[in-house]
């Protein structure tokens, strides 16, 4: 396994294994304000070298690889695009928040105990969530990790832990479409968009492999396996919640058959609600895996993220 090693250039902090690089994770995007700007990862890579995330796609421009994006928080919207309305349906409103990064403060890389190579590196950042109209919502710490998996020459692990903290005097309802009215769209928390050749792939979960029925699952973990155009290579990834989340296990806001995405949703039908002062914790695994997956390799790899997770985000 190649050793993992974090990198900043610029404006983007670069993931490595050994002189690849597995994914890029940007923390001061360029973005139209309609966009929600917010730090992202994009591309993301297997260990084979396939790109397994979509940027900016045409229908759906908000989409970046995988973003921590939340469309309702309150009337605010930091997911970009319209805003979904009860009785009117989408509507564009100026509403559109943004996630500004501050700073790094944490900088670690563990090593494997048989080699010198790191087994896993760490990143901790803080942001402030900021309204359209310039107001303070939340003080962000957020935790980036990547990390080998034990047992799993194929794949590799993506740490994401957060710490949103109501820095406002009222209380902050967060919830989704669903929650404002729009059935089976409940949308909302870190949100992957696959390649457009992973369209009509396979979602997996416990036991189950299917489609877009299985949008609104509750499950702790869901995966996607797709194939690549060019090669004709296969790619599975895996998505595992935290079991100290609210409203583990959650449901899933998951499609195939327009486009490949994965979101363990925690407000899909219920609004979360953060007091002022109060802070909202929330951990995840993402396993990139080269070759294609059944439900029973799926449970596989989420099993050893899990078993990894806590120790890759320790300190989180």
């Amino acid at each position: 396994m190649p050793d993992i090693r974090i990198d900043e250039a610029d404006d983007r902090l670069l993931i490595r294994g050994g002189e690849a690089v597995l994914a890029e994770y940007v923390f001061r995007p360029t973005d139209v304000r309609l966009e929600s700007p917010r730090p992202y990862f994009s591309p993301i890579r297997t260990l084979g070298g396939e790109v397994v995330s979509l940027f900016r796609p045409h229908d759906h421009v908000w989409h970046k690889g995988i973003a921590w994006s939340l469309p309702v928080v309150g009337d605010e919207n930091f997911w970009g695009g319209p805003t979904f309305v009860r009785g009117e349906g989408y509507v564009q409103l100026p509403n559109n928040g943004e996630q500004r990064h501050r700073g790094f403060d944490v900088v670690d890389e563990t090593r494997a105990e048989a080699t010198d190579a790191a087994a896993s590196a760490r990143r901790t950042e803080r942001l402030d969530w900021v309204t359209e109209a310039g107001g303070h919502v939340f003080a962000e710490e957020r935790t980036i990790a990547a990390a080998t998996l034990d047992g799993e020459p194929a794949a590799w692990l993506l740490g994401f832990a957060t710490r949103l903290r109501n820095v406002g005097d009222r209380a902050i309802p967060i919830g989704s479409p669903t929650t404002r009215g729009r059935e089976n769209a409940g949308y909302g928390g870190l949100f992957w968009r696959g390649p457009r050749s992973f369209t009509n792939g396979t979602v997996l979960a416990p036991g189950v492999a299917g489609g877009d029925e299985l949008r609104g699952t509750r499950t702790p973990w869901m995966g996607f396996s797709g194939r690549h155009d060019g090669t004709g290579t296969a790619s599975t990834v895996v998505m595992v919640d935290h079991a100290m989340n609210v409203q583990h296990p959650p449901q899933w806001f998951a499609r195939a058959e327009e486009f490949a995405c994965l979101c363990p949703a925690p407000f899909f039908s219920e609004e979360h609600v953060v007091e002022s002062g109060a802070t909202l914790e929330l951990r995840y695994g993402v396993v990139i895996a080269d070759g294609a997956s059944d439900p029973e390799r799926a449970a596989v790899l989420a099993a050893a993220a899990t078993a990894a997770l806590d120790e890759l985000l320790s300190g989180a």
